[in-house]
């Protein structure tokens, strides 16, 4: 299933949104893909105005775009977040499922470490329920093993291809991804949960529950989601 894609305008709105949200001092997770870079992008002018960040990246792309931007970066290890801003490729309630940039693992890492966590969106990424392919990080190895693993849940995997190059897509944590389709998914934390159990499974897309807000980007404003 091949979802709508939201305007750029619609992406910068909900970016700028949660940008405004963040407060002298902050720490900030630095999601990854097209609508939390203009979070990014907002964030380091207002980092260019005078407000006091860092920032933690969670992939090569938002470590590059917030050097760009003059942000300060740390890592986990100087501090944890107070606040993360990420994306998503679907949304529903506050479940999400994230790793259309392969980034899914460190994003994990990071948006749950955060005491607050808000998704930015355009409004095409909104569902009843969650029907997308869920990524799945996994060691090269393990391939077949997850693979039919994934099947026995009801899932069909396919392992992500990159383009303009021969092979698969390798995340920064030198791994592979299987983009597994589930249909609807009526238990998003029973099926997280199935997931993180089979052996060379570094982590799903699945983000349960975890939301605090979601900044939806529409082509007049943003809702801001609870």
């Amino acid at each position: 299933m091949k979802q709508r894609e939201g305007s750029d305008e619609a992406k910068r709105r909900a970016g700028s949104s949660a940008a405004e949200a963040i407060t002298d001092g902050d720490v900030v997770g630095l999601g990854t893909g097209s609508t939390a870079a203009w979070a990014i992008r907002a964030l380091g002018r207002r980092v260019d105005a005078g407000l006091d960040v860092r920032g933690i990246p969670t992939s090569y792309q938002s470590r590059q775009l917030a050097r760009e931007a003059s942000i300060p970066i740390v890592t986990l290890e100087d501090a944890l977040p107070d606040v993360a801003i990420d994306g998503a490729d679907q949304v529903a309630g506050t479940d999400l499922i994230k790793g259309g940039g392969a980034a899914h693992a460190r994003e994990k890492i990071v948006d749950t470490a955060a005491d607050r966590f808000l998704v930015v969106v355009d409004e095409t990424k909104l569902a009843d329920a969650l029907e997308a392919p869920v990524p799945i990080e996994l060691l090269p190895d393990a391939v077949p093993v997850v693979s039919e693993a994934v099947r026995s849940l009801g899932g069909s995997p396919e392992l992500r291809i990159a383009t303009r190059k021969d092979g698969p897509v390798v995340t920064d944590n030198g791994n592979v991804v299987l983009d597994s389709a589930f249909g609807s998914i009526d238990d998003p934390a029973a099926l997280a949960d199935e997931l993180s159990t089979i052996p060379g499974v570094v982590e799903h897309g699945l983000f349960v529950d975890l939301a605090d807000e979601i900044h939806v980007g529409t082509e007049s404003g943003v809702d801001v989601l609870r």
